[in-house]
Order: C-alpha cells, then sequence, then structure tokens
C-alpha cells in the first residue's frame, strides 16, 4: 500500500478538468459533439487496421514472398510507428489539433492502399513503414484530444473511445472478409476502402476539439519519453501483451493443447476481441464508478482468474472461459495508460507517444516472444508468463491514479498541441 493509498479513488473518480481557457468552455451540446467526433475518429482508425489484416494473405501471394519474409515485412509497421510517434506533438504544434488530426487521419487512411500496390518484398517493406508511421503519428494525436474531451467533460470516456475503436476494427475485418470471400482484388478493396475512409474521416474530423494551448517553445522533433510515461507504459505493456497472446495464439492453443476443432478454436479468438470490445464500450462506468485504480486491479485480477483457467483447463470451454475473462480483465487498461500519460507531467504529447510506443513494442514482440517460450518449453508455460503479467496489472495499477481535483500538476491534455495563434 502506498501513503495516500486510501485517497486514490476516495474522490469521485471522473478526470480531472482541465484549468480554465480563454474564451470559456464549449457549451454543453458542443461537447456532446465533440465526443462523438472523437468517437467515431477512433473507429475510422480501427477500420483501417481490420481492412488490412483481412488482406495479408492475397498481399503475400500477390508479392511471392515466404512466411518468414512476411513476418519481416510485417515488423515494419511498428518500427514506423514508433519512430514517427513523437514527431506528432510538433505537427499539432505547428498546425492546431484539429488541423493536424485530420491531415494525419487522411494519411493513415491513404496509406491502407500502399501494401497491396506493392510488387515485391523491397516495395513492401517502406509501404508499410509508412503505413505505421501515419498510424502512430494519427494514434498519438487522437489519444491527446481524447484526453482533453474528457477532461472537458468531467467524467471518463476513453475506454469507450478505444472500444470504439475495436468496433471499427470489427467493422473493417467484416468487411475485408466479405471481399476475400468473393475474390475481390485487394488493390481493389483496400482502394475503396481507403477512399471512403478518408472521406468519413475528414468530415468527422470537423467536429472534434480545436483547444487554444498554452503559449510556449514547439516541442522537440525528437526526445526520450519522460519516466512517469516508462512507468505508466509498463503496465500498458502488461495487458497488450496479453491482448496480443490472446488473439494471435488463442485458438492455436485450443486446438495444439485441448485437441479442439478448427471451428471451436477459431471462435475463441472472435470471442476474445468481441469481449475486449464489449468491456471497452461500457468500461467507462466502471471506471466513473470505482475509478482507474481499482478498476485496474480488478482487471489484474480478472485477467489473473483467466489465465490460470488457462493454464489449468482439460476441456476446450474452460479455456475459452479463461480467454473471455482475459480480455475483460485487459479491456480498459490501455485506454486509461494513455489518459493517466496524458496527465502526468507538462508535456502529454510526448507522454503519450512514450507510453504508445512502450504498446507498440509489446504488441510486436509478444507473438513471437509466446511462440519462442512454447519452442523451448511448452504453450502452456506461455499462458503461465501471461498470468504473472496480469499479477503486475494489480501491482502497477496505482500509477494510473487520476490527480486531485484542481491540483496544479494536472495539465490540459493538450499542451503540446495548441491551435495556431489567433490574430
Amino acid at each position: 500500500m502506498v501513503g495516500n493509498g486510501a485517497r486514490e479513488d476516495a474522490s469521485p473518480p471522473p478526470a480531472s478538468p482541465s484549468p480554465p481557457r480563454p474564451g470559456g468552455a464549449p457549451p454543453a451540446p458542443a461537447l456532446r459533439r465533440a465526443r462523438w467526433a472523437i468517437a467515431l475518429v477512433f473507429l475510422v482508425h480501427g477500420a483501417v487496421t481490420g481492412s488490412f489484416a483481412t488482406r495479408v494473405p492475397w498481399i503475400q501471394e500477390h508479392t511471392g514472398i515466404g512466411t518468414g519474409e512476411l513476418g519481416v515485412a510485417l515488423a515494419f509497421p511498428a518500427i514506423g510507428a514508433s519512430l514517427a510517434m513523437p514527431l506528432a506533438g510538433r505537427i499539432s504544434h505547428r498546425f492546431g489539433a484539429r488541423t493536424a488530426l485530420r491531415g494525419l487521419l487522411a494519411l493513415w487512411t491513404l496509406s491502407l492502399i500502399l501494401p497491396a500496390l506493392s510488387p515485391g518484398l523491397y516495395a513492401l517493406c517502406p509501404a508499410l513503414l509508412l503505413y505505421g508511421a501515419s498510424a502512430g503519428m494519427s494514434d498519438v494525436a487522437m489519444n491527446a484530444l481524447g484526453v482533453e474531451t474528457e477532461d472537458r467533460l468531467g467524467r471518463p470516456v476513453m475506454s469507450g473511445l478505444h472500444g470504439m475503436w475495436s468496433v471499427g476494427a470489427l467493422l473493417g475485418s467484416a468487411a475485408g472478409t466479405v471481399a476475400a470471400h468473393a475474390g475481390t482484388d485487394a488493390r481493389l478493396h483496400l482502394g475503396a476502402a481507403a477512399l471512403v475512409l478518408t472521406a468519413v474521416g475528414a468530415f468527422v474530423c470537423g467536429g472534434v476539439l480545436d483547444p487554444p494551448g498554452a503559449d510556449g517553445p514547439a516541442p522537440p522533433r525528437f526526445t526520450l519519453p519522460p519516466k512517469s510515461a516508462l512507468v505508466i507504459g509498463a503496465v500498458g505493456f502488461c495487458a497488450v501483451f496479453a491482448e496480443g497472446a490472446g488473439l494471435d495464439w488463442s485458438a492455436v492453443y485450443l486446438r495444439d493443447v485441448l485437441g479442439a476443432d478448427a471451428g471451436p478454436a477459431a471462435a475463441s479468438t472472435t470471442a476474445f476481441a468481441c469481449t475486449m470490445a464489449v468491456a471497452r464500450l461500457v468500461g467507462d462506468r466502471v471506471v466513473a464508478r470505482f475509478g482507474p485504480v481499482r478498476t485496474v486491479r480488478l482487471g489484474g485480477a480478472l485477467a489473473t482468474a483467466g489465465g490460470l483457467l488457462v493454464v489449468a483447463a482439460r476441456h476446450p470451454v474452460v479455456a475459452m472461459a479463461g480467454f473471455a475473462l482475459v480480455g475483460l480483465g485487459i479491456a480498459v487498461v490501455v485506454p486509461l495508460a494513455f489518459a493517466a500519460a496524458a496527465r502526468s507531467g507538462p508535456a502529454p504529447g510526448q507522454a503519450i507517444a512514450g507510453v504508445a510506443t512502450i504498446t507498440y513494442a509489446s504488441s510486436l514482440i509478444a507473438p513471437s516472444s509466446i511462440g519462442g517460450i512454447a519452442q523451448v518449453t511448452s504453450l502452456t508455460v506461455s499462458f503461465a508468463v501471461v498470468t504473472a503479467l496480469a499479477v503486475g496489472l494489480i501491482a502497477g495499477a496505482r500509477v494510473l491514479r487520476v490527480p486531485e481535483r484542481g491540483a496544479a500538476s494536472a495539465p490540459s491534455a493538450t499542451a503540446e498541441i495548441p491551435a495556431p495563434p489567433r490574430p
């Protein structure tokens, strides 16, 4: 227990509102519109990811690359995101929060077509590097504005926003599945998806907040993340590692360890993704009731129980229940980590970029780490490691504590992403 543990969530848990801004806060109807606008931005962002994921087999066949080469190519989105995310704060400072988000989101949606146009590995890798870079920068910008919207509303919304991202990913993957089943050329499918999502993104960005920022110099182009972001990012790392393990290995676990047929094995992955999406959509109510620290501790306990069920399971149904508990337990951790990062110091954009880099790294290494551990030992041992990381959520939850209302340390979530000076 920490010294002020009794006060971690004793006060009403909604996020601390930002300090008064010039011109006063937007009226309630405008805030509601801004909340739905940023939610749709998250949905568009997720739809790009879902659309791309369904056409990876087509891209592999079209480029004529093997499994090992595909694995190398699929590392480039995470590399591009990690390199480019620190630039998001400077771009937003230069052009303003809303304009920067509109441009970065358009770059992300339009980059969806590039992998399908690549004729081989040497063209695919830089295409995926740009794809990942635009994904990371737009991710930082939309999360910063999501925290800003949460602060203005005075109640949690970040979990719901990430739930909308999951809904978008499901919609994008559903459309991609239909296109793949119909034998549609991925260049046609992803090109059409890119144009539609770009138009939708440009429209909905017009409704997001465009807050005036504090005067000051532009943030640096590249800088190491603050220590606070590293600690918060470690909590996000545990959650994203478990998420990657569940999404990529749950079906394999049921098939290879428990002898399940292909249908139930595949259904476990879909159920895991749906559980996470639903939990994120309702997660804001839980956070509002219990606060972020208690919510993450409860989630860590559920994820730990789920991991133990998976490891001890002797029947596919028991393992599926375990995976569902893992998904339920980790669902709100990443949204709360981004929100905590934005309030952890005077450079919110830098802190969000730091946490996002760590979580992207976790999503990159989780699948290969699970496979490597399984190669040396077994898949059961791999998920024992996942269970141990879930325990880390319980231990590290305190770093996601919301600052006291009115505390001087609670900065504006867009301190690094102000709008251009008004004439």
